[in-house]
């Protein structure tokens, strides 16, 4: 053989394992049926936390659910089957639901677990390519994940079946997340290290608070507002009343123009040259809306304000900047 026609055979090889693993897939699309509505229904409604096992690549593939679940809201554990049959059952509680992932429905370790958990009166759904297997047959929820083939050339190792079982587990977690009404604040709670922590970090870890910011009463003198703006190094100071509450806010431009239209600028106050009605911004909103917002504007700070519209922080451009997100 030679090595181009050995090449050839690797990639069609490799070409054919993910043609049937696909193919896995889009076979899953027309087996959904109202067994998956009642499967996320079960999840959304657990008052407990939702347990998934698994042997072998099963279980990888359980571990991995139980990852997405719980970083889109549904707080989720894996529970290695055999494990548990020696100590580990305390974890399962009676609020707890069960999801079982076998491709055959008969895993003995799983099988033996059977009986506690219905003793418990834990709800199981099972994942399985066979419906009609002890486990499936014992489920609240069968779930049907069939493949006619491994992508396996021996048709021996799990391949296709496992791939299959982990996009179904990924529709459940993206369907349970819809339900949820999971927002990208909830996702930024949950993801606050590396890089995706840093792009979804929200207003209130980023912005100035307490006596970082510059603000004055609307009576303050013109020379007192320099000098606070000066102070703060931010390149503007908001305008309050006596609540607190924004009612204006001052920048180095507003100064700069004032400067050469007025030439009595002592006799003047914090309310003559501010800027009524500025642009502001809620503290649970994203770094990544605030930056939006400000070059959309202009602008290089916005007053962060509550529903009642009293200053709570101000978010400055080099504040992003710093977080190297964008």
């Amino acid at each position: 053989m030679t090595e181009t026609s050995d090449t050839n055979v690797k990639l069609e090889i490799a070409r054919q394992v993910l043609r049937t693993e696909s193919d896995a897939i889009r076979g899953l699309v027309d087996r959904l049926d109202h067994n998956f509505i009642s499967a996320i229904e079960l999840v959304a409604t657990c008052k407990g936390r939702v347990i998934l096992t698994g042997m072998g690549k099963s279980g990888i593939i359980s571990r991995k659910i139980a990852a997405t679940l719980s970083s889109t809201g549904t707080p989720a554990y894996f529970l290695h089957p055999a494990e548990a049959v020696h100590g580990d059952l305390g974890v399962i509680q009676c609020e707890d639901l069960i999801i079982a992932i076998s491709q055959s429905g008969a895993t003995p370790e799983i099988l033996r677990l059977l009986e506690t958990l219905k003793r418990l009166g834990s709800q199981i759904v099972v994942i399985t390519g066979m419906p009609e297997s002890p486990l499936g047959r014992a489920a609240d929820v069968t779930l049907e994940c069939r493949v006619d083939e491994e992508a396996c050339p021996l048709n021996l190792a799990p391949t296709a079946s496992t791939t299959a079982a982990l996009a179904l587990g990924d529709a459940l977690a993206m369907t349970l997340l819809v339900r949820k009404g999971f927002r990208e604040q909830d996702f930024a709670n949950l993801h606050p290290g590396g890089q995706l922590g840093k792009r979804l970090l929200r207003v209130d870890r980023l912005m100035k608070t307490g006596d970082q910011v510059p603000i004055v009463p609307s009576a303050t003198p013109l020379p007192e507002v320099v000098n606070i703006i000066s102070a703060k190094r931010l390149g503007m100071t908001c305008v309050s009343d006596r609540e607190n509450e924004l009612i204006g806010v001052i920048t180095d431009g507003d100064l700069r123009r004032h400067i050469f239209e007025q030439s009595d600028l002592n006799s003047m106050t914090a309310a003559d040259i501010m800027t009524n009605k500025p642009i502001t911004i809620d503290a649970s909103s994203l770094a990544v809306q605030a930056l939006n917002l400000l070059e959309k504007r202009r602008v290089t700070s916005l007053v962060v304000v509550d529903d009642n519209n009293r200053i709570v922080g101000v978010v400055h451009l080099h504040d992003l900047w710093r977080t190297e997100l964008f």
